[in-house]
C-alpha cells in the first residue's frame, strides 16, 4: 500500500492517537469512536487520519461544549429565577405589575396569573431553576475536562427532550390560549431548543448503534436550530399580527 507522506500537523495527530491508544490498552475509556477500536496497530498513518477527520465530525462531550452549555444555563437559570422572583410579587401583591410587561402582547404578567404557569401546583419557574443548575453543573465539569459517563450524557439528553417538550406546550399555550408572550419565558425557550439539541446528538454519538445518525444530523445542527426558531418567529408574527402592525 502507498501512502502520502503526512505533515507535521497530521504526524501529531497520530502521535496523539497512538497516547489515545495507549491509554485505551490500560482500560482507560474516554468514549471516543477511534479509541474504541481494537485494530488500530493495524492501520496504515493515512488510515488513522482518516478515522481521526472522521471523529472530528462526530458529535462528542468536548470542554468547548462544556463551556456552551454552561452559559446557556446560566441565561436560563438567570430567567427563571427572574420569573420566579416576579411571581411571588405577585403571590405578596396582586396589583404587582413585573418589569416585563411591556405592551398587551409581551407581558410576564398576563402569563403569571393564568393556571399554565404552575402546571405542577408550584410555579414552573421553579422547574427551571433546578434543570438549568443541572445544565451550568454538568457544563463546568465538562468544561473542566471532567469526562462524563455515558449515562449522565443520556440523562442530560432526556432532560433536554423533555424541557424541549415543555417549551413547545408552554409557547402553544401563550400564543393561542393565553394570548401573550413573555420575555423572560423567551429567553428560556431560546437556551433550551440547542440545549436539547446538542445534548441528544452528543449523547447519541457516544453510543455505536446512534453514532452515525447522530454524526449526519449534527452536520445539519446550524440549520435545524435556525429553522426551530424561525417556525416560533413566524407563529408569533402571524399570531398577534393585528397588534405588530400597528407598530409600522
Amino acid at each position: 500500500m502507498t501512502t502520502t507522506n503526512p505533515s507535521h500537523d497530521d504526524l501529531g495527530a497520530v502521535d496523539r492517537l497512538d497516547r489515545r491508544r495507549g491509554a485505551d490498552r490500560s482500560g482507560h475509556r474516554d468514549g471516543v469512536a477511534v479509541a474504541e477500536r481494537d485494530d488500530l496497530d493495524h492501520l496504515s498513518d493515512d488510515e488513522v487520519l482518516a478515522l481521526l477527520a472522521r471523529e472530528r465530525r462526530t458529535p462528542r462531550p468536548t470542554r468547548a461544549w462544556g463551556v456552551v452549555l454552561a452559559v446557556l444555563g446560566l441565561l436560563g437559570l438567570a430567567a427563571a429565577f427572574t420569573l420566579a422572583v416576579d411571581k411571588y410579587k405577585i403571590l405578596e401583591d396582586p396589583s404587582y405589575v413585573p418589569s416585563c410587561n411591556l405592551n398587551p402582547v409581551l407581558s410576564c404578567g398576563s402569563i403569571m396569573r393564568t393556571d399554565q404557569a404552575s402546571v405542577l401546583g408550584f410555579p414552573n419557574p421553579l422547574m427551571g431553576i433546578v434543570g438549568f443548575s443541572v445544565v451550568v453543573t454538568l457544563g463546568v465539569l465538562l468544561a473542566s475536562g471532567v469526562r462524563l459517563p455515558r449515562g449522565v450524557l443520556a440523562g442530560l439528553a432526556a432532560g433536554g427532550v423533555v424541557g424541549a417538550g415543555f417549551v413547545h406546550w408552554l409557547a402553544y399555550q401563550s400564543m393561542f390560549e393565553i394570548g401573550a408572550l413573555c420575555p423572560w419565558c423567551l429567553v428560556v425557550w431560546t437556551v433550551t431548543l440547542p440545549v436539547a439539541l446538542w445534548s441528544v446528538l452528543v449523547a447519541a454519538g457516544s453510543f455505536a448503534a446512534t453514532r452515525g445518525a447522530a454524526t449526519a444530523v449534527w452536520r445539519a445542527r446550524w440549520v435545524l436550530l435556525l429553522v426551530w426558531y424561525a417556525a416560533f418567529v413566524a407563529t408569533a408574527l402571524v399570531q398577534f399580527w393585528s397588534y405588530w402592525r400597528t407598530l409600522l
